[in-house]
Protein backbone atom coordinates (compact mmCIF):
# COMPACT_ATOMS: atom_id res chain seq x y z
CA UNK A 1 0.00 0.00 0.00
CA UNK A 2 2.72 2.44 1.17
CA UNK A 3 4.34 1.86 -2.81
CA UNK A 4 0.99 2.85 -4.33
CA UNK A 5 1.22 5.66 -2.58
CA UNK A 6 4.64 6.39 -3.41
CA UNK A 7 3.95 6.02 -6.98
CA UNK A 8 0.97 8.00 -7.15
CA UNK A 9 3.20 11.02 -5.98
CA UNK A 10 5.69 10.38 -7.69
CA UNK A 11 3.47 10.41 -10.78
CA UNK A 12 2.07 13.46 -9.89
CA UNK A 13 5.54 15.32 -9.97
CA UNK A 14 6.11 13.98 -13.36
CA UNK A 15 2.95 14.66 -15.07
CA UNK A 16 3.31 18.25 -13.10
CA UNK A 17 -0.49 17.53 -11.53
CA UNK A 18 -0.69 18.28 -7.91
CA UNK A 19 -1.43 15.86 -5.60
CA UNK A 20 -5.31 16.63 -5.33
CA UNK A 21 -5.60 16.77 -9.02
CA UNK A 22 -3.85 13.43 -9.08
CA UNK A 23 -6.16 11.78 -6.08
CA UNK A 24 -8.99 13.05 -7.90
CA UNK A 25 -8.39 10.67 -11.20
CA UNK A 26 -10.50 7.66 -11.60
CA UNK A 27 -8.57 4.22 -10.94
CA UNK A 28 -10.54 1.85 -13.13
CA UNK A 29 -9.19 -1.04 -11.06
CA UNK A 30 -10.50 0.01 -8.24
CA UNK A 31 -13.53 1.21 -9.91
CA UNK A 32 -14.63 -1.81 -10.62
CA UNK A 33 -13.97 -3.31 -7.31
CA UNK A 34 -15.92 -0.48 -5.33
CA UNK A 35 -18.44 -1.10 -3.01
CA UNK A 36 -21.40 1.58 -3.88
CA UNK A 37 -21.61 4.57 -1.69
CA UNK A 38 -23.65 4.10 2.29
CA UNK A 39 -24.94 7.44 1.50
CA UNK A 40 -28.51 7.87 0.07
CA UNK A 41 -30.16 9.94 -1.95
CA UNK A 42 -32.38 11.87 0.55
CA UNK A 43 -34.43 14.34 -1.17
CA UNK A 44 -35.46 16.30 2.24
CA UNK A 45 -32.09 16.75 3.37
CA UNK A 46 -30.29 17.79 0.12
CA UNK A 47 -29.58 21.56 -0.63
CA UNK A 48 -29.20 23.53 -3.69
CA UNK A 49 -25.66 24.64 -4.08
CA UNK A 50 -25.22 28.36 -3.46
CA UNK A 51 -23.48 30.52 -6.58
CA UNK A 52 -20.08 31.90 -6.33
CA UNK A 53 -20.52 36.02 -6.46
CA UNK A 54 -17.13 35.90 -7.74
CA UNK A 55 -16.42 32.93 -10.06
CA UNK A 56 -12.79 32.00 -10.79
CA UNK A 57 -13.39 29.19 -13.57
CA UNK A 58 -15.33 29.10 -16.92
CA UNK A 59 -18.09 27.39 -15.85
CA UNK A 60 -18.90 29.16 -12.87
CA UNK A 61 -18.80 32.36 -14.82
CA UNK A 62 -21.19 30.85 -17.13
CA UNK A 63 -23.47 29.82 -14.03
CA UNK A 64 -23.15 33.24 -12.82
CA UNK A 65 -24.16 34.59 -16.44
CA UNK A 66 -26.97 32.13 -16.37
CA UNK A 67 -28.44 33.55 -13.25
CA UNK A 68 -27.98 37.07 -14.81
CA UNK A 69 -30.23 36.50 -17.65
CA UNK A 70 -33.13 34.78 -15.61
CA UNK A 71 -33.06 37.60 -12.96
CA UNK A 72 -32.54 40.48 -15.42
CA UNK A 73 -34.41 38.50 -18.72
CA UNK A 74 -35.91 41.72 -20.61
CA UNK A 75 -32.28 43.62 -20.16
CA UNK A 76 -30.37 40.87 -21.25
CA UNK A 77 -32.33 40.05 -23.96
CA UNK A 78 -34.77 42.50 -25.14
CA UNK A 79 -35.25 41.06 -28.47
CA UNK A 80 -36.47 37.71 -26.85
CA UNK A 81 -38.69 39.12 -24.44
CA UNK A 82 -42.25 40.45 -25.50
CA UNK A 83 -43.60 41.91 -22.15
CA UNK A 84 -42.06 43.20 -19.33
CA UNK A 85 -41.51 39.76 -17.05
CA UNK A 86 -38.22 38.19 -16.23
CA UNK A 87 -38.12 34.59 -15.39
CA UNK A 88 -37.69 35.30 -11.85
CA UNK A 89 -40.63 37.01 -12.11
CA UNK A 90 -42.48 33.51 -11.39
CA UNK A 91 -39.14 31.26 -10.60
CA UNK A 92 -39.29 33.50 -7.53
CA UNK A 93 -36.08 33.73 -5.11
CA UNK A 94 -33.81 33.07 -8.33
CA UNK A 95 -35.70 30.08 -8.73
CA UNK A 96 -34.94 28.40 -5.22
CA UNK A 97 -38.52 29.17 -3.45
CA UNK A 98 -41.03 25.95 -3.12
CA UNK A 99 -44.27 26.30 -4.38
CA UNK A 100 -43.01 29.00 -7.17
CA UNK A 101 -42.11 26.78 -9.79
CA UNK A 102 -38.64 26.13 -8.15
CA UNK A 103 -35.73 25.33 -10.71
CA UNK A 104 -34.08 23.85 -8.42
CA UNK A 105 -33.63 20.04 -8.96
CA UNK A 106 -35.10 20.70 -12.57
CA UNK A 107 -32.14 19.89 -14.64
CA UNK A 108 -31.98 16.09 -13.07
CA UNK A 109 -35.76 15.64 -15.17
CA UNK A 110 -34.87 16.14 -18.35
CA UNK A 111 -35.03 15.24 -21.08
CA UNK A 112 -38.78 14.37 -20.03
CA UNK A 113 -42.22 13.54 -21.63
CA UNK A 114 -44.85 16.65 -21.76
CA UNK A 115 -48.12 16.19 -22.31
CA UNK A 116 -48.51 19.36 -23.65
CA UNK A 117 -46.24 19.29 -26.36
CA UNK A 118 -46.46 15.39 -27.00
CA UNK A 119 -42.80 14.31 -27.32
CA UNK A 120 -39.86 13.88 -24.93
CA UNK A 121 -38.21 17.15 -25.01
CA UNK A 122 -34.62 18.64 -24.04
CA UNK A 123 -34.16 21.14 -21.38
CA UNK A 124 -33.34 23.93 -23.74
CA UNK A 125 -37.21 23.38 -25.15
CA UNK A 126 -38.86 23.67 -21.61
CA UNK A 127 -36.53 26.82 -21.12
CA UNK A 128 -37.78 28.05 -24.64
CA UNK A 129 -41.47 27.48 -23.51
CA UNK A 130 -41.06 30.47 -20.76
CA UNK A 131 -39.27 32.27 -23.72
CA UNK A 132 -42.18 32.56 -26.31
CA UNK A 133 -45.27 31.11 -23.97
CA UNK A 134 -44.42 33.03 -20.38
CA UNK A 135 -42.31 35.83 -21.51
CA UNK A 136 -44.47 36.17 -24.63
CA UNK A 137 -41.32 36.67 -26.28
CA UNK A 138 -39.19 34.33 -28.84
CA UNK A 139 -37.33 31.63 -28.93
CA UNK A 140 -33.86 31.04 -28.11
CA UNK A 141 -31.13 29.07 -30.19
CA UNK A 142 -30.78 25.70 -29.04
CA UNK A 143 -26.97 26.19 -29.02
CA UNK A 144 -26.80 29.56 -28.51
CA UNK A 145 -24.28 31.08 -25.61
CA UNK A 146 -27.00 32.72 -23.82
CA UNK A 147 -29.24 29.75 -23.47
CA UNK A 148 -25.85 27.31 -22.69
CA UNK A 149 -25.39 29.95 -19.54
CA UNK A 150 -28.67 29.52 -18.79
CA UNK A 151 -28.63 25.10 -18.66
CA UNK A 152 -25.44 25.60 -17.15
CA UNK A 153 -27.35 27.88 -13.80
CA UNK A 154 -29.78 24.98 -14.15
CA UNK A 155 -27.04 22.37 -14.17
CA UNK A 156 -25.76 24.05 -10.92
CA UNK A 157 -28.30 24.68 -8.88
CA UNK A 158 -28.95 20.84 -9.38
CA UNK A 159 -26.18 19.09 -8.47
CA UNK A 160 -26.59 16.29 -6.77
CA UNK A 161 -29.76 15.23 -7.46
CA UNK A 162 -29.63 12.11 -8.93
CA UNK A 163 -31.51 11.76 -12.62
CA UNK A 164 -34.95 11.63 -12.54
CA UNK A 165 -35.73 12.19 -8.85
CA UNK A 166 -37.65 14.99 -7.61
CA UNK A 167 -37.10 17.66 -4.40
CA UNK A 168 -39.51 18.78 -1.95
CA UNK A 169 -42.12 22.03 -3.18
CA UNK A 170 -41.41 21.76 -7.11
CA UNK A 171 -43.85 22.96 -9.54
CA UNK A 172 -46.69 24.84 -8.09
CA UNK A 173 -48.84 22.95 -5.77
CA UNK A 174 -51.97 21.48 -6.81
CA UNK A 175 -55.36 23.52 -5.80
CA UNK A 176 -58.67 21.89 -4.78
CA UNK A 177 -61.48 21.81 -7.38
CA UNK A 178 -62.60 25.01 -6.94
CA UNK A 179 -64.05 27.83 -9.01
CA UNK A 180 -63.09 31.47 -8.98
CA UNK A 181 -65.33 34.43 -8.74
CA UNK A 182 -63.72 37.39 -10.84
CA UNK A 183 -66.02 40.04 -9.60
CA UNK A 184 -64.72 39.05 -5.46
CA UNK A 185 -61.37 38.31 -7.50
CA UNK A 186 -61.25 42.04 -8.43
CA UNK A 187 -62.11 43.44 -5.11
CA UNK A 188 -59.90 41.71 -3.45
CA UNK A 189 -56.94 42.52 -5.87
CA UNK A 190 -57.97 46.42 -5.31
CA UNK A 191 -57.01 45.51 -1.61
CA UNK A 192 -53.90 43.19 -2.33
CA UNK A 193 -52.48 43.69 -5.59
CA UNK A 194 -53.19 47.11 -6.88
CA UNK A 195 -50.34 48.66 -4.96
CA UNK A 196 -47.69 46.51 -6.72
CA UNK A 197 -49.42 45.84 -10.12
CA UNK A 198 -51.62 48.93 -10.64
CA UNK A 199 -54.89 49.06 -11.06
CA UNK A 200 -54.48 48.35 -14.59
CA UNK A 201 -52.66 45.17 -14.17
CA UNK A 202 -49.44 46.73 -16.42
CA UNK A 203 -47.02 46.64 -12.92
CA UNK A 204 -45.03 49.78 -11.42
CA UNK A 205 -41.27 49.58 -12.20
CA UNK A 206 -39.90 46.53 -12.23
CA UNK A 207 -43.57 45.00 -11.18
CA UNK A 208 -44.05 42.39 -13.84
CA UNK A 209 -47.78 43.11 -16.32
CA UNK A 210 -50.57 40.53 -15.18
CA UNK A 211 -52.46 41.56 -17.93
CA UNK A 212 -52.22 43.65 -21.36
CA UNK A 213 -49.74 43.69 -23.93
CA UNK A 214 -47.10 43.40 -21.96
CA UNK A 215 -47.76 40.37 -19.53
CA UNK A 216 -47.83 36.67 -20.17
CA UNK A 217 -49.23 35.05 -23.20
CA UNK A 218 -52.74 32.97 -22.86
CA UNK A 219 -50.26 29.79 -23.47
CA UNK A 220 -48.66 30.35 -20.41
CA UNK A 221 -49.37 27.89 -17.64
CA UNK A 222 -50.28 30.56 -15.57
CA UNK A 223 -53.03 31.84 -17.99
CA UNK A 224 -54.93 28.67 -16.20
CA UNK A 225 -57.16 29.61 -13.39
CA UNK A 226 -55.76 26.67 -10.95
CA UNK A 227 -52.14 27.38 -11.80
CA UNK A 228 -52.70 31.14 -11.09
CA UNK A 229 -54.95 30.32 -8.23
CA UNK A 230 -51.80 28.03 -6.95
CA UNK A 231 -49.16 30.92 -7.25
CA UNK A 232 -51.06 33.30 -6.06
CA UNK A 233 -51.97 31.40 -2.52
CA UNK A 234 -48.42 30.47 -1.64
CA UNK A 235 -46.64 33.77 -2.70
CA UNK A 236 -48.72 36.67 -2.74
CA UNK A 237 -49.42 39.08 -1.77
CA UNK A 238 -45.46 39.49 -1.59
CA UNK A 239 -45.01 41.04 1.14
CA UNK A 240 -47.65 39.06 2.84
CA UNK A 241 -47.70 35.52 1.35
CA UNK A 242 -50.31 32.49 2.58
CA UNK A 243 -52.60 35.56 3.51
CA UNK A 244 -55.46 34.59 1.15
CA UNK A 245 -57.29 31.07 1.36
CA UNK A 246 -57.51 28.87 -1.56
CA UNK A 247 -61.20 30.89 -2.29
CA UNK A 248 -60.04 34.14 -2.18
CA UNK A 249 -56.55 32.95 -4.35
CA UNK A 250 -59.19 31.38 -6.83
CA UNK A 251 -61.30 34.32 -7.36
CA UNK A 252 -58.04 36.53 -7.96
CA UNK A 253 -57.03 34.27 -10.08
CA UNK A 254 -60.62 34.32 -11.96
CA UNK A 255 -60.34 38.13 -12.68
CA UNK A 256 -56.70 37.92 -13.62
CA UNK A 257 -56.61 35.43 -15.79
CA UNK A 258 -60.10 36.86 -18.01
CA UNK A 259 -58.26 39.85 -18.36
CA UNK A 260 -56.85 40.56 -22.27
CA UNK A 261 -53.21 39.11 -22.73
CA UNK A 262 -51.07 38.15 -25.60
CA UNK A 263 -51.38 35.50 -27.85
CA UNK A 264 -49.55 32.19 -28.19
CA UNK A 265 -49.45 31.02 -31.57
CA UNK A 266 -49.28 27.47 -31.99
CA UNK A 267 -51.53 26.84 -29.30
CA UNK A 268 -54.16 24.66 -30.57
CA UNK A 269 -51.95 22.19 -31.47
CA UNK A 270 -51.30 21.52 -27.42
CA UNK A 271 -52.19 18.38 -25.50
CA UNK A 272 -52.09 16.40 -29.45
CA UNK A 273 -53.06 13.26 -27.75
CA UNK A 274 -55.69 14.89 -25.77
CA UNK A 275 -55.87 15.29 -21.83
CA UNK A 276 -55.94 18.97 -22.24
CA UNK A 277 -56.64 20.80 -18.99
CA UNK A 278 -60.17 21.38 -18.29
CA UNK A 279 -59.45 25.06 -17.62
CA UNK A 280 -56.79 25.52 -20.37
CA UNK A 281 -58.61 28.83 -21.87
CA UNK A 282 -57.82 27.94 -25.52
CA UNK A 283 -59.51 25.36 -27.69
CA UNK A 284 -57.32 22.40 -28.29
CA UNK A 285 -58.25 18.77 -29.53
CA UNK A 286 -61.51 17.55 -28.10
CA UNK A 287 -61.82 20.51 -25.96
CA UNK A 288 -63.21 24.06 -25.77
CA UNK A 289 -61.80 27.02 -24.37
CA UNK A 290 -62.54 27.68 -20.26
CA UNK A 291 -63.33 31.64 -19.81
CA UNK A 292 -61.54 32.34 -22.71
CA UNK A 293 -59.93 35.90 -22.49
CA UNK A 294 -59.44 38.79 -25.13
CA UNK A 295 -56.36 37.86 -27.29
CA UNK A 296 -53.91 40.45 -27.92
CA UNK A 297 -51.77 40.10 -31.37
CA UNK A 298 -48.28 38.97 -31.04
CA UNK A 299 -46.37 42.18 -31.75
CA UNK A 300 -42.88 40.20 -32.74
CA UNK A 301 -42.72 37.22 -35.11
CA UNK A 302 -45.25 34.86 -34.54
CA UNK A 303 -43.15 32.42 -35.81
CA UNK A 304 -40.40 32.74 -33.46
CA UNK A 305 -42.78 32.21 -30.33
CA UNK A 306 -43.73 28.45 -31.74
CA UNK A 307 -41.43 25.76 -29.99
CA UNK A 308 -41.90 22.50 -32.44
CA UNK A 309 -41.64 18.96 -31.10
CA UNK A 310 -38.23 17.45 -32.02
CA UNK A 311 -38.05 15.89 -35.05
CA UNK A 312 -37.12 12.86 -36.21
CA UNK A 313 -33.66 13.43 -39.41
CA UNK A 314 -34.62 9.57 -40.43
CA UNK A 315 -38.40 10.24 -41.95
CA UNK A 316 -40.16 13.19 -43.46
CA UNK A 317 -43.61 13.22 -42.38
CA UNK A 318 -45.94 13.63 -45.57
Amino acid sequence: MHARVRLLAALAVVSGCSLQEASNRVDSTAAVTQKPSSRAWNPNTWQAPTVDSTPDDPFEIAVYRGLAILTHTRDSLPGYVGGNLNCTSCHLDEGRRVNAAPLVGAFARYPKYMDRSGAVVPIEDRVNYCFTRSLAGSKLPPDSREMQDIVAYLAFISTGVPTGEHVPGEGLAKMPALTGDSSKGRLLFVDNCVRCHGNNGAGLGPIPALWGPQSFSIGASMARQERAASFIRHNMPFDRPGTLTDQQAYDVAAYITAMPRPDSPGKETDWPNGGTPPDAPYDTKGHKAFRPPKVLPRTNNPAAAIVAAPASVSRTNK
